[in-house]
């Protein structure tokens, strides 16, 4: 499961190693070699358990994993080694960070206990609370 199209990484692989189909979020447009699989958006759940909510940008994804209490937050925030931040200079160029992140805050009223940035080490709920401040 990606939390966005250009994370694809070994996923093909792993997927066809282990006979598991990928998820994905809609691709970029123009992508000369989209990843195929099953897509899916903000607001899906996936059979798996896992919900998608509005991320950094329309195919940059959140994902909450309610059995494990846990948030993937892909690009969404990062942690370039001064702690979970939101990456102001990533940020889809057509929106304001500050309503990206009006837009996340919501996600503080799941029961987080553990983040899972894309850059940056596995983090609690302090750090993230503190990242959308």
């Amino acid at each position: 499961m990606l939390t966005c199209p250009w994370h694809v990484r070994d996923a093909r692989s792993l997927a066809e190693r282990l006979g598991a189909p990928i998820s994905v979020p809609p691709p970029d447009r123009g992508d000369p070699n989209p990843v195929e699989g099953h897509v899916f958006s903000a607001g899906d759940r996936l059979p798996v358990g896992v919900e998608a909510f509005p991320g950094m940008e329309p195919n940059d994804l959140v994902l909450w994993v309610e059995s494990r209490r846990a948030l993937v937050v892909g690009d969404t925030l990062i942690d370039r080694g001064h702690g979970l931040e939101f990456p102001a200079d990533w940020a889809n160029k057509g929106v304001p960070p500050e309503l990206i992140l009006e837009e996340l805050r919501p996600l503080l009223e799941l029961p987080v206990e553990l983040v899972l940035p894309t850059h940056g080490a596995p983090t609690d709920r302090a750090a993230f609370e503190r990242a959308l401040s």
